[in-house]
């Protein structure tokens, strides 16, 4: 047993970082950042540094593979309210400028609001309420925001469980916002002097725009009453009534839009959503991407958006990261998803809540990958092998980095009580064996 404890200790200080394969997609999937408490979504600098909410209350950031302490926190309100959305300023690099949407308490009531700020040396403060008072409750608070190709600020707001003011154009609540980056009204808004762009809406969550500028939007369907999953994705024209609480799934009425693509009786509970835009995975080009909550599942959909049809969707990775927030084109290439196992409606498991890349499966990152491949290798020392005009040298190994990752998930799951201790003995025997460990 003494044996045991020293081995554990010793793998108690090692970095886990491993990577999920998905052969039959040609990706796999690397974890950024775990022990998160219910990511919400995430952005970046220009020169890559990631910026991402917690809902309850943080801004945290991640650079050069460090994920920060809060940098920034705020009180927060509701049940599923909190700090949500983050959007950068599209001039970023001279003004600093971060949005951010929160929900926070006001008196018996609880309310949303979009605030921009100034950053500077890892430190907020504020600069000005953009939009305020938007109708919050225990649910139902939209909460995404994102700059458009216009350069204008577009913010997703939920009925606030009220569905009656989905319809109400004096209400901001249900509806899809749009603002100047100053929080004025836009001139060629589509109901004048309102920020309001599009109504009908039950709880948006996520939004994105096609190679094309047009706007793609999810919504969650409704439940109880009005009756269960029939979760939306819509294309979204200014002014336009979605219909919400009076249409739902691929009902009609005239002066209404039908979604684009309804869940039926498949509840996702979708949230954000991307079109993939990266240069890393050429299968997924142009391909929209959704997190959903309950279906657990990454959704990938291809549209064909000038005939308003989908040409085909799939399931990704169903069950195999638990409930998803956000998902979001890196500056890198790279596809990255948030999970949402905190949230309280997830079964979270060890090191939840995660950021996770995916990223393609053969690409080649390392003298390993590059020797695997096929590509010659020059026998100095270290050694070096050359692979699309890179050069990538050998490291050489320490016994940690010799240790395979079967064994390193045996030490893991012994810690959940999943193996039992004649497989972890087998495991520290096989280490003793590679004379990777020595035990005196």
């Amino acid at each position: 047993m003494k044996i045991i404890l020293s081995v554990i200790l010793v793998f108690s200080c090692m970095p886990f970082a491993f990577a999920q394969e998905y052969p039959d997609l040609g990706v796999k999937v690397e974890t950024v950042a775990e022990n998160l408490k219910i990511p919400w979504s995430i952005a970046w600098t220009p020169d890559g540094m990631i910026f991402f909410t917690e809902r309850d209350g943080n801004l945290r950031t991640i650079q050069n593979g460090i994920v920060s302490e809060p940098i920034f926190s705020v009180d927060v309100g509701g049940v599923e309210g909190g700090l949500l959305g983050i959007a950068l300023d599209p001039n970023y690099s001279e003004n600093h400028y971060i949005y951010l949407y929160y929900t926070y308490n006001d008196f018996l009531s609880t309310k949303n609001k979009v605030v921009r700020y100034v950053e500077s040396n890892l430190s907020l403060s504020e600069d000005k309420i953009l939009i305020d008072e938007i109708p919050g409750g225990p649910f139902h608070d939209g909460g995404r925001i994102k700059f458009g190709p216009d350069g204008k600020l577009y913010i997703t707001t939920g009925d606030a469980a009220n569905a009656d003011l989905a319809q109400d154009k004096s209400s901001i609540a249900g509806k899809i916002l749009r603002i100047n980056s100053d929080g004025t009204i836009p001139e060629d808004n589509p109901f004048s002097g309102s920020p309001i762009y599009s109504i009908g809406h039950r709880n948006p969550q996520g939004l994105d725009w096609d190679s094309s500028g047009r706007l793609v939007v999810t919504e969650h369907g409704p439940s109880g009453f009005y009756g269960v999953a029939q979760d939306e994705i819509n294309l979204i024209e200014p002014g336009l009534n979605y219909g919400w609480p009076d249409i739902i799934g691929s009902q009609t009425r005239e002066g209404m839009v039908t979604p684009i693509l309804n869940t039926g009786d498949d509840p996702w509970a979708p949230s954000g959503s991307d079109f993939y835009d990266g240069d890393k995975i050429p299968q997924w080009s142009g391909k929209y991407f959704v997190a959903t909550l309950r279906g657990a599942h990454l959704h990938m959909i291809d549209f064909d958006l000038e005939n308003n049809k989908v040409v085909s969707n799939q399931k990704l990775f169903d069950g195999e990261f638990g409930r998803l927030r956000d998902v979001a084109t890196g500056p890198d290439g790279y596809l990255y998803i948030l999970t949402s196992n905190k949230d309280g409606r997830g079964y979270p498991q060890v090191n939840d809540d995660r950021i996770l890349r995916i990223v393609p499966l053969n690409e080649i990152n390392n003298f390993e990958q590059c020797v695997a491949a096929g590509n010659p290798v020059m026998e100095s020392y270290p050694r070096q092998c050359r692979a699309n005009d890179q050069t990538f040298v050998e490291q050489i190994e320490t016994s940690e980095q010799k240790i395979p990752d079967w064994v390193r998930n045996i030490f893991i799951w012994y810690g959940e009580n999943k193996v039992s201790e004649e497989e972890l003995l087998n495991a520290i025997k096989f280490l003793v064996q590679q004379e990777i460990i020595k035990l005196d």
